[in-house]
């Protein structure tokens, strides 16, 4: 048996090994960025009005007959906690907990949970019970008109 080699031919890993370095050139030169300039995209909103009501008011996100008093209600898709620590008193915390960003997943026993490392945090000021997180869940703007709660 004659070996390609002797002929001078060359061996199939050598062909293959070529031929994935031609497909793979051109997606690394797309790769190449260009200077500093980076585009940056504005944050998303908290909430995003509907089509067409852009500069109308935002749609009520609660009731405040919707919020437990001494509890709270999440609204992981705005990424708000709306609590009522207290009859007629709305407070709002971003749902996201400020150890590793999980979003909170309860309100109970007048505290706001983050399930994924046992963050706990007070429903009155988003201060810090126990952690391991060591910030408090920042505030949100929200408006109580009559009975609707809206972000603001």
């Amino acid at each position: 048996m004659v070996d390609d080699r002797d002929r001078g031919c060359p061996s199939r890993r050598a062909v293959l090994a070529g031929a994935g370095g031609v497909g793979v050139s051109p997606l690394l030169t797309g790769c190449q960025t260009y200077g500093d300039a980076t585009p940056t995209a504005p944050p998303p909103l908290a909430y995003e009005p509907a089509a067409g009501q852009r500069g109308a008011p935002a749609k009520p996100l609660a009731t405040v007959a919707d919020i437990p008093v001494g509890g709270g209600k999440i609204f992981a898709a705005q990424g708000v906690v709306l609590t009522q620590p207290a009859e007629g008193t709305i407070k709002a915390f971003s749902a996201k907990c400020t150890h590793q960003g999980c979003t909170v997943t309860a309100v109970r026993d007048g505290t706001i949970v983050c399930a994924c490392h046992n963050s706990v945090f007070d429903i009155s000021d988003g201060s810090v019970r126990s952690g391991p997180a060591g910030q408090p869940l920042p505030e949100a703007a929200v408006s109580v008109e009559g009975n609707s709660i809206r972000l603001a």
